[in-house]
């Protein structure tokens, strides 16, 4: 497998991967390197549909230039607990990051989820995200209230009265419940408009196909977040008596 730093001529093959639309694994079996290489590339250098091959190869080597000096990021990687390499912690955190900001969600938002999942403790602190981050308060503040407002993350005082903040192993379960209850409200919209637009006709017919589609999803996956919720919640017996 090859190894090293990505080549000029292999990342204009990534682009054009990217545009056939192959998957990162596929773009990664034909150059012979790791999927996670490619995942990473793509996202820290514009995403799926933002790649530039020669805008990522500058901006690598712009990077390859700095000074080799201990950065904030790797500096704050040790505030999560962590005891292993702290460049590959950051590595690692920024290829989660940049997954989740890919799917959707705001960037600050996304540090600071990535930041409460991968934190050895399972929770940090308002002082502890902007120390680690290496942003202001205000902003750690808005991506909380996100956050909150979204049920992936959940907030307690600790015995200093400091308002700490967790994702927890429901963080997933949550999220995939309320994307199910906007499939649900997307149906019962669409559904809505068949009468208004007349029985019968295209529009109300595509509506109906909408809603129709929206309400298998929204029960699919509601009944799998269960089934999964529960196998994971069970703890394993100690066997026969």
């Amino acid at each position: 497998m090859t190894g090293g730093r990505l080549s000029q001529k292999e990342r204009q093959q990534i682009a054009l991967g990217l545009a056939d639309d192959l998957a990162y694994a596929e773009i990664a079996r034909r150059l012979d390197r790791p999927t996670s290489t490619i995942t990473r590339e793509v996202m820290r250098n514009g995403g799926p549909t933002g790649y530039r091959a020669d805008a990522a190869h500058r901006a690598t080597e712009r990077r390859a230039h700095r000074p080799k000096q201990t950065t904030p990021r790797a500096q704050g990687a040790r505030t999560l607990g962590h005891q292993g390499d702290p460049e590959a912690v950051r590595q690692y955190e920024e290829t989660f990051t940049s997954l989740l900001t890919a799917q959707g969600l705001p960037k600050i938002a996304a540090r600071v989820l990535t930041s409460l999942l991968i934190a050895e403790a399972g929770s940090l602190t308002a002082s502890e995200l902007v120390q680690h981050l290496q942003v202001s308060p205000a902003s750690i503040s808005k991506a909380i209230t996100f956050l909150d407002e979204q049920g992936l993350i959940r907030r307690e005082r600790d015995e200093r009265r400091r308002e700490r903040y967790f994702a927890d192993n429901d963080v997933w379960y949550q999220s995939t419940i309320a994307s199910a209850h906007g499939s649900a409200q997307l149906a019962e919209v669409a559904r809505q408009g068949v009468p208004v637009l007349g029985h019968g006709t295209q529009a109300a017919t595509r509506l109906e196909n909408i809603a129709r589609f929206s309400d298998f999803i929204a029960e699919t996956i509601l009944r799998a977040a269960e089934q999964v919720r529960e196998v994971l919640h069970t703890q394993p017996s100690d066997g026969p008596k």
